[in-house]
């Protein structure tokens, strides 16, 4: 488990704890100790713990470390870090060629499945003239903007129309009409609030809207223990909870 002392990190070990089918064998993190149920190292290429699966809720500064140490040793990676820069996403897609591994930005079957039914309706709406927009809110102490999820919801869009839309950030420098190919991105930081994200699908006369909220952290942490089960000796390549679900 990689940043086993971080929230993530403590909500799947009390999870398993009792799971007859996965437990962890050991963690990393750099800013924490022995939590005295498994051995923690500072980095995963200090681990001497033999394991199958590696599970990342760590940061993308780890991305080298865990790459390199999952290719000495064959490990399987479920890699759920947000932040990540077009050349790390390369890095970790350039991975594939030689390490299975399972990539999201959100663990949640039910974020998964709004994937799958705003893709369906960005196929049918957009060509329609209809403008779409996400708006996610996340904690206070989140540090990236727009979220990975809000990104997988406008990829999921532009799927839909062949990659022809350009995603907008920031309104307020430009003073000019909406263009036709955008989707709008605005993310919003307060409080204690899980994760909330809103698609909007904005045409004539009418509005559709898609949305998710998170109750809880522990959703999350179930969707990666379940990608941990699945991806256990699976062949090299790229994975999403797409498959596990």
């Amino acid at each position: 488990m990689y940043g086993c002392n971080g929230k993530m990190g403590r909500i799947i070990a009390e999870l398993l704890k009792g799971d007859t089918e996965a437990a962890i064998v050991a963690g990393v993190d750099k800013f924490g100790t022995a939590t005295g149920e498994f051995p923690v190292f500072e980095s995963l290429a200090a681990c001497n713990v033999e394991a199958d699966v590696v599970i990342d809720f760590s940061s993308p500064s780890a991305l080298s470390d865990i790459l390199e140490t999952a290719e000495k040793r064959g490990l399987a990676l479920v890699m759920c870090s947000t932040g990540y820069s077009e050349e790390d996403v390369k890095k970790i897609n350039d991975a594939t060629e030689k390490l299975a591994i399972l990539r999201s930005a959100n663990m949640s079957l039910g974020v998964n499945l709004l994937l799958k039914l705003v893709n369906q309706a960005a196929s049918l709406l957009l060509p329609q003239g209809f403008d779409p927009e996400i708006v996610e809110r996340h904690h206070n102490q989140k540090v990236d903007a727009p979220s990975g999820t809000a990104l997988a919801f406008a990829d999921s869009i532009n799927e839909a129309v062949d990659y022809q839309y350009e995603n907008v950030y920031d309104r307020h420098s430009v003073r000019e009409k909406r263009k036709t190919k955008e989707i709008g991105i605005s993310a919003v930081r307060g409080g204690t609030i899980v994760g909330e994200h809103e698609v909007i699908f904005c045409g004539p006369d009418e509005v559709i809207e898609f949305k998710h909220t998170a109750y809880s952290k522990a959703l999350f942490g179930k969707g990666a223990i379940a990608a941990a089960k699945y991806m256990a000796g699976k062949e090299r390549g790229m994975y999403s909870m797409q498959d596990v679900t």
